[in-house]
């Protein structure tokens, strides 16, 4: 048996990474390589069918990338449990199996298309077209599978630091049309981007950190004025412990009712989640308001173990508050306040970003002045940020920011 057909049984045999057969370049490799025994028209149609989806998808020049990747990002029994960290306590027939999977994965990297052609089996009636066929390249294989000699030591490695399936693949998401969906292109902001509001932007990480090490943590409320930099600490956040296992979702208020069924997609997953609520605020007949209520405590679905929620708001207690539902005639008028005050005192963890002063304002100006390179004198820079603040109806972090990003204009 050539070494073309071998390897087309080989992959028809996988078993634990069976999923990766459902990958589209993969299933027009496997089309081709059975059409090595079919008469001419039907091999060429796939072999051209295959080279052009390879052009397409950008993997003429690494194939065995391709479908390493396609393996790594493949969630299975064996992903699943080495991203928990388990892989050795799953049975020696399924070990056996995943190192099966593995060599038949191998043997596909290793199959050129020289290969293809010369064992195909008429080769002669094809004649001069064969010379003239686009030829597509191997290259090298993802790091953590070695094609030469698979280690399902590093692979467990792989899966116990990056987590498996599309969580391998991305490292945010956002809940959409009942599932939860990948973040293609997430903001990549860092921790070490931020001026200012240090002691917050701690608490929010040492909560986070004591989230991953299993030790007591909270959900966490960051609220305070606009621009502060509430949301771009949580997405930090997501982009600072990714190796450590965290994910983020971001949940749109007006789906918290669907909250019981993303519960049920991560709370069996290996991995940590921080469900994203951004600027989050309600009217007091809002219906999602005793959704989010029972979601952070009491509610039959509650959060999983491995998931915090993490909301921002520019009010403190959430709830649009005005004078006249201060004088409700509510008989029992301190137990409806009481209502209006209990959403937010669910959550362990409040973190305040107030507006900056002028001193923490011109700091933050200076700083990315300086980053920026932008060559005024100092009194110069104070008199236009402050005239620029003004102009944008106050201080904040933001504003500074954009008054820098109008000076390289």
């Amino acid at each position: 048996m050539n070494k073309t057909y071998n390897a087309y049984l080989l992959i028809n045999s996988l078993s634990v990474f069976r999923g990766i057969l459902s990958r589209s370049v993969i299933k027009s490799y496997l089309r081709l390589l059975k059409s090595s025994v079919k008469p001419p028209e039907e091999f060429l149609s796939a072999y051209g069918e295959f080279y052009s989806l390879l052009a397409e998808r950008g993997v003429t020049e690494k194939l065995s990338y391709y479908i390493t990747q396609a393996a790594l990002f493949d969630e299975n029994c064996f992903s699943l449990a080495a991203a928990a960290g388990k892989a050795d306590k799953l049975p020696k027939n399924v070990t056996a199996a995943v190192s099966h999977d593995c060599e038949a994965i191998a043997s596909l990297c290793k199959l050129s298309c020289d290969d293809i052609i010369n064992e195909y089996q008429y080769l002669s009636e094809i004649g001069e077209l064969a010379p003239a066929l686009p030829r597509w390249k191997q290259g090298e294989s993802v790091s953590a599978f070695n094609i030469e000699r698979v280690k399902l030591s590093e692979l467990s490695d792989f899966y116990k630091q990056n987590g498996c399936g599309m969580f391998a693949r991305y490292k945010a998401f956002i809940w959409r049309d009942g599932d939860i969906r990948p973040v293609v292109h997430p903001d990549k902001i860092e921790l070490s981007s931020f001026i200012g509001y240090q002691s917050q932007r701690d608490k929010v990480i040492e909560n986070t950190l004591a989230f991953l090490e299993g030790k007591t943590c909270n959900n966490c409320l960051l609220y305070g004025d606009m621009g502060t930099g509430k949301s771009s600490t949580v997405k930090a956040i997501g982009n600072a412990f990714r190796q450590k296992g965290l994910r983020i979702v971001e949940m749109p208020k007006e789906r918290l009712s669907d909250f019981p069924i993303l519960v049920d997609k991560i709370a069996a997953l290996p991995m940590k989640f921080i469900i994203f609520i951004d600027d989050l605020s309600f009217q007091r007949q809002d219906k999602s308001y005793t959704s989010l209520k029972a979601v952070l405590e009491g509610g039959l679905a509650a959060r999983p173990d491995n998931a915090l929620i993490y909301a921002t708001s520019n009010r403190r207690h959430l709830v649009k508050e005005s004078w006249q539902g201060r004088d409700t005639d509510d008989i029992h008028r301190r137990d409806n306040m009481q209502e209006t005050l209990s959403l937010s005192d669910r959550f362990g963890l409040s973190v305040c970003f107030g507006n900056p002063d002028k001193k923490e304002y011109l700091e933050i100006v200076f700083a990315l002045a300086e980053k920026a390179k932008i060559k005024l004198s100092p009194d110069e820079l104070s008199v236009r940020a402050e005239s620029f603040a003004l102009g944008r109806g106050g201080r904040s972090p933001r504003c500074a920011k954009q008054f820098i990003e109008s000076l390289l204009v």
